[in-house]
């Protein structure tokens, strides 16, 4: 098991801000498990129109947070970094459900375990949890490509 810092974590996604939504890697075991944090702030800059009486995050986001997660997870399970040329792709999302909202100042803990990778489609168990509590849960379906030149 070893742990991820912002520096780490842009190694192994191409997404930068407004689309990073991956903090820190509290853990991960290659061909199995990562669990992570997304830091939800007041700044973030979809709040100021996303119910600006009643802050909460996209449930999209949340989602998108899980996938982003679990593009780590693929790539530290291949022992492979992307590049220019490599696009992590959503290829589906089953049973997503949400129980909870999120808001300012919550730490979102997103837990992906690996349930399958057969011929470059990896499916995923995903959930995230805000102070114990479940605020999302969904199968995820992605897939890694190269890009032609």
């Amino acid at each position: 098991m070893s742990s991820m810092d912002i520096h780490q974590i842009l190694r192994y996604l191409p997404h930068r801000y407004p689309i990073l939504l991956v903090d820190r890697v509290l853990e991960v075991v290659p061909g199995e498990r990562i669990l992570a944090l997304k830091n939800v702030s007041i700044n973030e800059p979809f709040f100021p129109g996303h119910y600006p009486h009643h802050p909460v995050m996209p449930g999209v986001l949340i989602i998108e947070a899980l996938a982003q997660t679990a593009a780590i997870l693929s790539f530290k399970t291949m022992g492979d970094q992307p590049d220019d040329r490599s696009v992590y792709y959503f290829v589906g999302i089953d049973g997503a459900r949400f129980k909870r909202p999120v808001g300012p100042g919550d730490q979102l803990v997103m837990a992906v375990s690996i349930t399958a990778n057969r011929r470059g489609l990896w499916k995923f168990a995903a959930q995230a949890k805000v102070e114990e509590q479940i605020a999302c849960e969904a199968e995820l379906m992605c897939t890694v490509r190269k890009l032609d030149e």
